[in-house]
C-alpha cells in the first residue's frame, strides 16, 4: 500500500531492488554514498516489519554494501534505523540506512552511533 503524500512511495530513483524492498541514495547524505533501504510496503516503523521484509533489508544491506565498496571504496560502515519522533525519524515509511565512513571523516568515530546523544558517544 502505498501513500500520495510520502516521499518514499513515488518518484524515488531506486538504485537496488528486490521483491520486498529498495534501496536509494539518500537524498542529504551523511557522506558519499549513503543509502537508504526502504520496504516497498508503505509502514511507519521497523517494528511494524514483517521477518520477510527484514529478509529483504539484509540482502540489500548485502548488496548496497557490495556496491558501495567497488563505487566508493569506504572504510567502514554504520547501520541505523530511527524509530519515532523522539528517535529523530521525520519520514514515518521506515527505512535502514547504510551511510559509509570513511578514515578521517570525523576527528574521533569511537562510540559509533552511540553519537545520536553526543554526550554519551565517549566512554
Amino acid at each position: 500500500m502505498k501513500t500520495d503524500n510520502c516521499a518514499f512511495c513515488s518518484n524515488v530513483e531506486m538504485v537496488l531492488e528486490n521483491n520486498l524492498a529498495f534501496a536509494i541514495f539518500d537524498k542529504y547524505p551523511v557522506n558519499k554514498g549513503h543509502l537508504l533501504i526502504i520496504p516497498k510496503r508503505h509502514v511507519s516503523d521497523f517494528f511494524d516489519t514483517t521477518d520477510e521484509e527484514r529478509a529483504a533489508f539484509n540482502e540489500l544491506l548485502e548488496e548496497g554494501k557490495k556496491l558501495l565498496d567497488s563505487k566508493f571504496r569506504p572504510d567502514g560502515y554504520n547501520i541505523g534505523v530511527n524509530c519515532g519522533e523522539t528517535a529523530g525519524q521525520t519520514i514515518f515509511h521506515v527505512h535502514v540506512h547504510l551511510i559509509t565512513r570513511f578514515f578521517g571523516d570525523m576527528e574521533d568515530p569511537r562510540g559509533g552511533v552511540r553519537g545520536v546523544i553526543p554526550e554519551k558517544q565517549k566512554y
